[in-house]
């Protein structure tokens, strides 16, 4: 792991004093780590640590690498091949290498099984490089990335067998005979004094005893002016050559050199202190390996680099390329970034403001900010799973986890914490083996430790554990006695639906924002795994992205139509209380399979993404399906619509919508709906100048709030029950003689009359939902201010804007005739249009026939009360026609505690999807032209 180099000792004084950290108390159940035992550096800072399965390898301030036994925590050896401080340390598992950064300008290179050195890279430009800060090495390109205080980016791709290839003899070869070894060089940083004294930097400002936080600053040196005052190159060769002659045991088999192409200059505006790999290759990471993530989905290499210049870059790694190709700038505003942790799509940044900064690197948004201790440098993260582990200069160390919960912080040293990694320890012996056997034999149990390093000369291990992770109970879904399915229980659709059900994606909780990332996270990979071309797409700073997946039919001669499902993986909450099994397990029970989206949404949509995973795999898929699922319909789709206009190109053009949001009205009847309608939201209040009042004191003489809002609900509605708002009606659609007979029909399958399900459906309404007042809300109080919620449904053809302005008129004019006051404000808060299906359609037809034949029932044609935003915006953004099918019955409890969704449903929701997809596909072949439906009214 990367360690910073440090600033100048006199500017650390200001830091000393670090506020208090303003995040969120974690949970005083869990605890922190166990220490299990403790490694003395004597007399040096531990700037860096790294470890392989038997070492653990600790850089100090001086030039040495100390070796420890990871079995027996003893000081094994101590490797010296360096004249300057160990920045930086990274292990190599692929190659059984160390990898060692210096302040010297070299990296060395060692073997861990005879722990000999093995090469000694050069930069270009050698020296004047500068202190190499960071490593990183690529197993996949066999490339080692650093970073350097000149600010360049520079790479090295070791070739097949390089230690016997030409170019990479040695220019001076060493000799066993040699000198002492010359006197360290003076390091600019390290060996300064204060700034005040103005005395040049020498060996005898360095003060290796010291154990307070005195000893090593932890903020970043000011960049040079000028490459003049790096250090001097002309020393440094010949430094390094007597130093390996000391050693014929340390000597190298080859002196390297970075050639002048692997370079970038300027890679950013400051010294690169930081670097990491994606997907991460550390130990402690859960990250898929490199071409074989979850599913099959091969993953892209990238590089994540951090530096004093407040900015964190993505660079994008070609396969067998090793030139990094920058991608993106991430903005971080505040103070120097000192560290980075990856773990799958997230990048943590750790910064000199003490915040750690998150950031999503497929939708390049920024996520959030955790706040370890305001002002105080985060120095080093470290992962284990989805946990993140933050060291801090105050020699703090916090645990994160994977939904931004502080579950444990504690005191791990006296001085800075300037190092840090995940390592696994020895397995323990067996209890149960005889004496003669047990020394050497292990448990096979897996252990972690969180290895900390600090200026007060000390390592730590502390025992850590993985993250214990939600049983989704999908192995078991179906459980139910009378049940007789067969191997039905292992199946694609219901496996993935738990996987699906088991994320908490409640968009409209602040505490759950983290699992909705996370859910389109899984849904985009689960869509990539069933064999769509997927990606996220973002809607902005605090809303959950969209997830684009595209499901390409076979190649033909003619155009193949295309088809876009909509839906949405965020959820309404669940708490518990009145559930029969926890709502984020998926459980099945005669029949049913019970959880939180069960029905709205999660359900439908893997019903359809499964369907069209099948005809792929049967070479059936004759037209494009395209799926955009949102995470923020639960909550307003905030975002929606001006994302999907800026991806219309990626999201391509559309013949038909499709969406599957609702339930049937009965139990045994399949329905299709053709009608929703819309809904205009309005928040009314009114409001005295002064403050609550006592009703015993001012009753009678106040004129009061309360009084002035009931008068002027009372004008929206009627004796009759009608809406009151001038010419509400008159755009209403009459109810023509064919619907007449179909309510009819409705109304005896329903056994609900006629009249209620035209309410319901095609006639507008209006609601109050609640009045809430200022005050303590006790009988003594004349509340100051009165607030109430109304919303009206709309119906075809009113017009919403026209809707939404005579509400608002007629409330002000209504309250201006009282005379009163009191202020009043009328604000138009949501506004959703109405949806009206063409049952002549095409498109229509054709999911009506495959209903048919899969249910060998005549689907009823119903409409829905509600309202989904995004179905009209979608057809007049596409200009085509919607579709919708129900799976859920209308006993499937959506919004309410048991939701569930039959799974016989949902077995024959994925053949009509499969039915309609091969209609459509017919209908185009048997035309031999796409039929085109006429643009949506």
């Amino acid at each position: 792991m990367c360690l910073l180099a440090a600033q100048h000792p006199a500017d650390l004084v200001s830091d000393a004093v670090g506020i208090a950290s303003l995040s969120r108390p974690f949970d005083t159940a869990e605890r922190p780590p166990r220490l299990y035992h403790t490694l003395r550096q004597e007399h040096n800072s531990v700037l860096s640590v790294a470890a392989d399965t038997n070492h653990i390898y600790s850089g100090s301030q001086g030039e040495a690498i100390l070796v420890w036994d990871k079995r027996t925590l003893k000081l094994k050896t101590t490797l010296r091949g360096h004249t300057g401080s160990i920045l930086a340390l990274e292990y190599a598992p692929d190659k059984e290498w160390l990898f060692s950064a210096s302040g010297d300008s070299t990296v060395c290179v060692w073997s861990t099984r005879t722990l000999a050195l093995l090469y000694v890279l050069n930069p270009h430009g050698e020296s004047d490089a500068g202190d190499l800060f960071s490593l990183v090495w690529c197993p996949t390109l066999q490339t080692l990335y650093f970073g350097c205080q000149d600010t360049s980016l520079q790479w090295y791709t070791f070739p097949p067998q390089c230690a016997t290839t030409a170019a990479m003899l040695l220019t001076d070869s060493p000799s066993s005979s040699g000198s002492s070894t010359p006197a360290r060089r003076v390091h600019k940083f390290f060996d300064s004094y204060p700034q005040y004294t103005r005395r040049p930097a020498d060996l005898n400002a360095r003060n290796p005893t010291c154990s307070s936080s005195m000893c090593l600053t932890s903020l970043p040196p000011t960049p040079p002016l000028s490459s003049s005052s790096l250090p001097s190159s002309s020393s440094s060769p010949s430094c390094l050559t007597q130093a390996l002659r000391q050693d014929s045991s340390q000597r190298p088999q080859a002196v390297l050199h970075v050639p002048p192409n692997n370079v970038i200059y300027s890679a950013h505006y400051g010294y690169i202190y930081c670097m990491a790999l994606v997907p991460s290759t550390r130990e402690g990471s859960d990250d898929p390996l490199f071409g074989t993530a979850e599913g099959g989905e091969r993953r892209g290499l990238q590089l994540v680099t951090g530096s004093g210049d407040e900015t964190v870059k993505l660079w994008q790694l070609a396969p067998g390329n090793p030139i990094p190709i920058l991608a993106h700038t991430f903005e971080c505003c505040m103070g120097a970034v000192l560290t980075l942790a990856v773990r799958g799509e997230t990048v943590y940044a750790g910064c000199q403001d003490g915040h750690v900064k998150v950031w999503d690197l497929e939708t390049r948004t920024f996520v959030r900010s955790l706040i370890v201790v305001e002002n105080v440098d985060i120095l080093s993260l470290s992962m284990l799973h989805s946990d993140l582990y933050a060291c801090s200069a105050d020699g703090e160390v916090q645990r994160w986890s994977a939904t931004f919960d502080l579950t444990a912080s504690w005191k791990a040293h006296e001085g800075i914490v300037l190092s840090s990694i995940v390592t696994a320890l020895p397995s323990l012996p067996n209890p149960d083996a005889d004496d003669n056997t047990r020394d050497g034999h292990d448990t096979g149990e897996v252990r972690f430790a969180l290895i900390t390093g600090a200026n007060d000369d000390n390592i730590k291990l502390w025992e850590v554990e993985p993250p214990k992770s939600r049983e989704s109970g999908s192995l078991s879904v179906i459980t139910g006695a009378d049940m007789n399915l067969g191997e039905f229980g292992s199946e694609t659709m219901v496996y993935a639906l738990s996987k699906f059900v088991s994320i908490p994606s409640v968009s409209n909780s602040p505490a759950h924002r983290e699992d909705c990332r996370q859910a389109a996270i899984w849904l985009r990979k689960c869509f990539t795994q069933l064999g769509a071309e997927s990606s996220m797409l973002p809607t902005g700073e605090g809303t959950n992205p969209l997830v684009l997946a595209t499901f390409h039919g076979t190649q033909t001669k003619q155009r193949r139509q295309r088809i876009l499902f909509y839906g949405h993986y965020d959820v309404i909450a669940a708490s518990g209380r009145g559930w029969s099994s926890d709502p984020f397990t998926l459980t099945g029970r005669n029949g049913y399979l019970y959880g939180r989206g069960a029905t709205d949404n999660k359900g439908p949509i893997m019903a359809i993404a499964c369907a069209a995973a099948e005809l792929l795999s049967r070479r059936a898929l004759d037209v494009d399906l395209v799926l955009l699922i949102e995470g923020e319909e639960e909550a307003g789709s905030g975002g929606f619509v001006e994302a999907v206009k800026k991806n219309k190109d990626a999201i391509g053009p559309i013949d038909a919508i499709l969406v599957s949001n609702s339930t049937w009205i009965a139990e045994d009847r399949p329905c299709i709906t053709y009608g929703l309608r819309g809904v205009v939201h309005c928040n009314v209040t009114i409001s005295s100048e002064g403050p609550d009042k006592h009703s015993g004191v001012d009753g009678g003489a106040a004129v009061e709030p309360m009084l002035d809002m009931l008068r002027l609900l009372g004008t929206l509605i009627d004796g009759q029950d009608h809406v009151s708002i001038p010419g509400f009606y008159d755009s209403v659609r009459p109810l023509t003689p064919d619907e007449r007979r179909m309510y009819t029909v409705l109304s005896g399958i329903t056994q609900t009359s006629a009249e209620s399900l035209l309410s319901r459906w095609r006639e507008p309404s209006l609601t109050i939902h609640n009045v809430e007042v200022s005050g303590p809300r006790n009988s003594t109080v004349i509340p100051a201010t009165v607030k109430a919620h109304v919303s009206v449904r709309v119906v075809p053809d009113q017009d919403l804007e026209t809707i939404a302005s005579s509400l608002r008129e007629h409330l002000q004019s209504s309250f201006n005739r009282m005379r009163s006051p009191n202020k009043l404000v009328v604000s138009i808060d949501q506004t959703a249009d109405w949806w009206l299906g063409d049952l002549n359609d095409p498109w229509f037809h054709a999911l009506e026939k495959a209903v048919r034949d899969e249910w060998e029932v005549e689907p009823l044609r119903i409409r829905e009360g509600g309202s989904i935003p995004s179905v009209p915006y979608l057809e007049k953004e596409f200009s085509c026609h919607a579709l919708h099918l129900p799976l859920g019955q209308s006993t499937d409890q959506a919004h309410l505690p048991n939701e569930r969704i039959s799974l016989s449903n949902l077995r024959r929701g994925k053949l009509v999807f499969e039915r309609f997809l091969l209609n459509v596909a017919k209908s185009t072949t048997s035309s031999g032209e796409s039929e085109q439906p006429a643009s949506p009214t």
